[in-house]
């Protein structure tokens, strides 16, 4: 979203304009779902803590700052939600869901494409749901949302240091995680790893 467009979306939403809350709707509720499914590994509580976030701009709409940025807000709402519910639930437990489907992009065009999609798929949702939350949703949010660093580390609530310490451990935690992880002989070629 551009910057001005997001700016005029801010002073409709303080002044009540439900159009406004339309179009930033639009805008990032895929994100957001997408984000606490990844999160929580379930897809009842990734709807109620995205409803829970939608609340939130709503009540909190008309109070928001002129400058305010809309990604990193709803993200640090929507990650405030998760940390809550999942320190009171225990969420950790919860079987990972079938998460990497929804950000499939084209279908492989033969079966041994197939087979290594599928393989790749696995290895990287097995491994990515391993790792801590802590480390789980940096990458999502650089990674997969394509926020900023800067915009992730307001929404993490660290420095932009401490982001960029906590991604490269991410990034390692997760490439040992893959390395670690048992592969059938020849199923993964040069090109697919690229």
């Amino acid at each position: 979203m551009e910057r001005e467009q997001e700016v005029a979306l801010v002073q409709q939403l303080r002044a009540g304009d439900v159009r406004a809350f339309d179009a930033i709707y639009d805008a990032y509720n895929l994100r957001l779902f997408n984000f606490l499914l990844r999160m929580t590994r379930n897809r009842s509580a990734a709807e109620d803590l995205l409803e829970e976030t939608w609340l939130r701009l709503v009540s909190n709409g008309k109070t928001l700052a002129p400058d305010t940025r809309l990604g990193p807000w709803l993200f640090t709402v929507a990650r405030n939600l998760f940390l809550s519910d999942y320190r009171s639930r225990s969420r950790e437990q919860a079987e990972a869901r079938d998460w990497i489907s929804l950000c499939q992009s084209g279908a492989p065009s033969s079966p041994l494409d197939l087979a290594v999609v599928d393989e790749l798929e696995q290895r990287l949702e097995t491994a990515l749901m391993e790792l801590p939350p802590k480390y789980r949703e940096v990458l999502l949010l650089v990674g997969y949302e394509g926020l900023r660093p800067l915009d992730a580390a307001l929404v993490c609530g660290v420095s932009p240091e401490a982001l960029r310490q906590r991604l490269s451990r991410a990034r390692a935690l997760l490439a040992q995680r893959l390395k670690d992880q048992e592969l059938p002989s020849g199923i993964l070629s040069n090109e697919v790893i690229q």
